[in-house]
C-alpha cells in the first residue's frame, strides 16, 4: 500500500530555502518557550507556604508628635494631650503641673505608634513604624514623633521609634472652602524605629518543622510533599491536614534543606469559588467554576417621575394672581430587548462571563442573577458575599 504523498507549493520550498538560516535559531527558541510555558503555571513553594514559627510580631506604643503648624489636639479637649505634654516636660526638667491649666499649644498631638517586628531581626536594626492621631489634631504633616518605646503582647520593650512624619496627604483651607487629598492624621516614619531586642528562635536546631499553605487545600499539600520527597529523598514530607505539610530533616543542614525547598515548584490546586462585595459591586470568580444547564432572563421595569412646575401669569390689569402649574412626565422602561439566554451544563468562567455580557447585564445585576443561580442549586461553586 503506497503512502500518499503531499504537494508542497514551489514558492514555499523557495521561502523555506531562504528563511532556513532564521529558522534554525527561531525554532529552538519557540520549543524552549513552549516548554517554559507550562511552568509558568506553576508557583514557588516560599510564595503559598509559611514555616511554622518564623513570623513577625506586633508592636505598639503611645508617643507625641511635635512640630505641628496650628493642626495639634486642643488641650481643653484632649485631656491626654495635657498630662502627656506635662509628664514629658517634668522628665525634662520643666515643672508645668502647676500652670498645666494655661497651656493652650496646638502644635503637639497624641498619637499610637505601630509597627511590625520582622522573624530574626537583629538588635540594632531599623524597621518602620505607622503613626496615627489620637485626639482631635486635624494634620500631622511636618510633625516630629518624639521618644517612643514600642512593646510587644508581653510587655517589653523591643523598639524605639523617633523621626519625622510623613502622611502623604494634601490639605488646605481657605475662608469659604477646603480640599483634603488622603489621610492627613496618619503617616509613617521609613526606618523609624531602632531594634532593641531580639526574639530569641534559632532556626537550626530544630529539625521536625511543619510549613503551613495560606490557602488550606488537600490537593495542594499533596503535591507539595510529593515535590518535597522527590528533591530530597522519601519520607522527608507527609500532609498531615490541607494546612499542614510536616518536615523532617533529621541528619540534614536544616537552613540549606529549607532554602532547596523553597525554591521548589508546584501547581497549586484552587477551590471553585465566587467571592462578592455587594458594597462596592465586585465580582471575583476562580477558574474552576462550573455552571449546571440554567436558563437566565434579565429586565427591569424602570418608571422615571419627572416635575416640571411652570409659573402662570396673569395678564395686565386682570387683578388675577401668579400660581404655579405642575407639569409631570412619566416614562416608563419596560426593559425590551432582553432575552433569555440559556447556559449549557459544565460552561467555564468564560462561557458565564460572555454568556452575562451578551445580555448586558451590569456588574450589581450580575450580584443578583449569581445568588439566584446558586439558590436554584445550578452555580457548582462556593459563593462568598462581603
Amino acid at each position: 500500500m503506497t503512502r500518499p504523498t503531499t504537494m508542497v507549493p514551489r514558492w514555499l520550498t523557495r521561502g523555506f530555502a531562504r528563511l532556513s538560516p532564521t529558522l534554525f535559531f527561531i525554532l529552538p527558541l519557540a520549543a524552549a518557550l513552549l516548554a517554559a510555558a507550562p511552568a509558568r503555571a506553576q508557583v514557588r513553594i516560599k510564595d503559598i507556604a509559611d514555616v511554622e514559627g518564623v513570623r513577625s510580631n506586633q508592636l505598639v506604643g503611645y508617643g507625641l508628635v511635635v512640630g505641628l503648624d496650628g493642626t495639634g489636639d486642643k488641650l481643653n479637649n484632649a485631656v491626654f494631650t495635657r498630662q502627656s505634654l506635662v509628664g514629658m516636660l517634668e522628665r525634662l526638667g520643666v515643672n508645668t503641673r502647676d500652670l498645666a491649666s494655661q497651656l493652650q499649644t496646638k502644635n503637639v498631638a497624641a498619637v499610637m505608634v505601630t509597627a511590625n517586628l520582622p522573624a530574626f531581626a537583629q538588635t540594632g536594626s531599623r524597621i518602620d513604624v505607622q503613626v496615627a492621631s489620637l485626639g482631635d489634631a486635624t494634620n500631622l504633616t511636618g510633625g516630629m514623633l518624639l521618644v517612643t518605646p514600642l512593646l510587644a503582647a508581653d510587655g517589653e520593650v523591643y523598639a524605639v521609634a523617633q523621626g519625622p512624619v510623613a502622611t502623604g496627604a494634601i490639605a488646605a483651607k481657605g475662608a469659604g472652602a477646603s480640599y483634603t487629598q488622603g489621610v492627613p492624621t496618619a503617616g509613617q516614619i521609613a526606618n523609624g524605629a531602632i531594634v532593641e531586642r531580639e526574639v530569641g528562635y534559632r532556626l537550626g536546631a530544630h529539625p521536625r518543622l511543619r510549613l503551613g499553605l495560606r490557602n488550606p487545600d488537600l490537593n495542594t499539600a499533596e503535591r507539595v510533599a510529593r515535590a518535597i520527597n522527590a528533591a530530597l529523598g522519601p519520607g522527608v514530607a507527609h500532609a498531615t491536614d490541607p494546612r499542614t505539610v510536616a518536615l523532617n530533616l533529621t541528619g540534614r543542614p536544616v537552613v540549606a534543606s529549607l532554602a532547596r525547598i523553597e525554591d521548589l515548584h508546584i501547581k497549586p490546586d484552587t477551590p471553585a469559588v465566587v467571592v462578592i462585595d455587594e458594597a462596592s459591586g465586585t465580582i471575583v470568580m476562580g477558574a474552576n467554576v462550573r455552571v449546571s444547564t440554567v436558563a437566565i432572563a434579565q429586565g427591569n421595569l424602570t418608571i422615571r417621575v419627572t416635575e416640571t412646575p411652570r409659573v402662570s401669569q396673569p395678564g395686565p390689569f386682570s387683578n388675577g394672581t401668579t400660581t404655579t402649574v405642575a407639569r409631570t412626565s412619566i416614562q416608563v422602561n419596560k426593559g425590551k430587548g432582553k432575552k433569555l439566554g440559556i447556559l449549557a451544563a459544565n460552561v467555564t468562567l468564560r462561557d458565564l462571563v460572555g454568556s452575562l455580557n451578551a445580555l448586558g447585564v451590569a456588574p450589581r445585576d450580575m450580584i443578583s442573577i449569581l445568588e439566584a443561580i446558586k439558590a436554584a442549586g445550578a452555580l457548582q461553586a462556593n459563593l462568598v458575599v462581603r
